[in-house]
């Protein structure tokens, strides 16, 4: 089954290469793809949370003080910053796939060196991976495929939780247990790159460039793969986007794009204070609350169950609530739980409050990693939300050098209460400012006026 004209005024047309992706039914390419990021997704998930998770470990075998712990915490988020910022750019002007396979590639101030060298190569891990599946999934779907592909990736924070509470006390063939962490994270790298030379390069973006025939090819073949039966009529027609542009990163502020940039802005800048501010710093809050460091493990590791708990069961919401509300709904959850997990004393309930914080949290990243990538058009997709994106990462880097004086200097409760004001003033943002996404053509963000267009090849 091929879709390749659309009717206009009742003239047979060449349909856009967007038009086809968005009323295509799902296919078994799309499903191969999905798989594919969500496994290089799932190890991006366990290198970020792993300096977070063995922190303590870490500040008894380095004996570090209090700056050391947070560089080493920092590191990863600093070099992530960069590494959104370069290949959202890579990945506009060179393509979704080449950035995808260039994404991969004994002290404390080794451990902070490695650190921010590893956060480079996966700094624009969750950006690519957003607009590379906003690409190619059709409208409808875009949003419960999306949170599949995070529902496999966010089972690598328990597994590090878990594998930290096996390894850690041991020390396989000589070498200590947290150190193959380490291992396990570049082994797993290594089978994501083999993974990804699988990938398709995304027809949007061969379109966007001019080059419509090798974009053709490949609509073509997942059509020709739709279930029987199922047609491209069978779904309603989407908004067709005007021609491409060539867009520098500054046009984001031009009329159509400024009012969502500031509130992405907005939203990267907070949105990783109640994520990563939980995530990152339960090791250190349970500590505070007077609990060695294999029982903070464990009860580390029950807890991050919740996150892949949390974006499965945004699977049968995420396209039938708009995404903005969800975000604000799933913000104001998290604010809830963690006030319950930072006033407890209670194993029990320490397990209950983290557990439900993190399914809270991870409603509330599936829906906005969707969100990010329906906001720009193709053509300034990547480099665009690498840039919103980057922001998390700064303002993730920074998260240890705000929230481990506020508890070490009052307690879990006032870092709680700074997490709230920082969710309730994103929720605002987005309720007040954010546009309405949910079942909407990627195609559909206006391209700034008096851009030169691309060069066709």
């Amino acid at each position: 089954m091929s879709q390749t004209t659309t009717a206009v005024s009742g003239v047979s047309a060449p349909a856009s290469i967007g038009v086809r992706l968005d009323r295509m039914p799902i296919t078994p390419m799309h499903r191969r793809l999905t798989a594919v990021i969500g496994i290089g997704l799932l190890f991006d998930t366990f290198e970020n949370s792993l300096s977070g998770t063995i922190a303590k470990v870490l500040q008894g075998d380095f004996a570090f003080g209090a700056t050391s712990l947070k560089l080493v915490l920092a590191s990863v988020f600093v070099g992530q910053f960069i590494g959104s910022l370069v290949l959202g750019r890579v990945a506009d002007r060179f393509g979704r796939r080449r950035a995808f396979l260039i994404n991969l590639a004994p002290n404390a101030g080794w451990l902070i060196a490695t650190r921010f060298l590893a956060g480079i190569g996966i700094g624009a891990e969750q950006a690519l991976s957003d607009c590379y599946l906003a690409d190619v999934l059709p409208a409808a779907k875009r949003g419960r495929f999306i949170a599949w592909a995070y529902t496999l990736a966010f089972c690598g924070v328990p597994a590090v939780g878990f594998a930290a509470l096996w390894l850690v006390p041991l020390t396989p063939l000589g070498v200590d247990g947290w150190r193959w962490l380490f291992v396990i994270g570049a082994l797993g790298s290594a089978v994501v790159w083999v993974l990804r030379r699988q990938l398709i390069e995304s027809p949007r973006w061969l379109a966007a460039t001019g080059r419509t025939a090798e974009a053709d090819r490949l609509v073509s073949r997942m059509e020709a793969q739709a279930p029987a039966g199922r047609t491209a009529e069978d779904l309603p027609a989407p908004y067709e986007a005007p021609g491409a542009a060539r867009v520098r990163l500054r046009d984001v502020f031009a009329p159509g794009l400024r009012r969502r940039t500031v509130m992405l802005w907005i939203f990267c800048a907070l949105s990783v204070v109640g994520y990563y501010g939980f995530g990152t710093l339960a090791p250190q809050i349970l500590a505070a609350k007077g609990f060695d460091i294999v029982a903070g493990l464990g009860f580390t590791a029950l807890c991050f169950l919740g996150y892949p708990v949390g974006s499965a069961l945004s699977l049968p919401v995420i396209d039938r609530v708009e995404r903005k509300t969800l975000v604000a709904a799933s913000a104001a959850a998290m604010v809830a739980a963690g006030m319950g997990f930072a006033f407890t004393d209670s194993p029990a309930l320490i397990v209950a409050f983290g557990f439900g914080y993190t399914l809270c949290s991870n409603v509330f990243s599936s829906v906005s990693h969707v969100y990010l990538s329906e906001q720009y058009p193709t053509a300034i997709r990547a480099t665009a939300s690498g840039a919103a994106y980057s922001l998390s990462k700064l303002s993730a880097a920074a998260l240890p050098f705000v929230l481990l004086p506020v508890l070490d200097s009052y307690g879990p409760g006032a870092l709680f209460a700074v997490i709230a004001a920082a969710m309730a003033a994103l929720a605002v943002t987005v309720l007040t400012l954010g546009e309405r996404t949910t079942g909407a053509s990627v195609d559909r963000a206006p391209v700034p006026v008096n851009i030169p267009t691309l060069k066709r090849s």
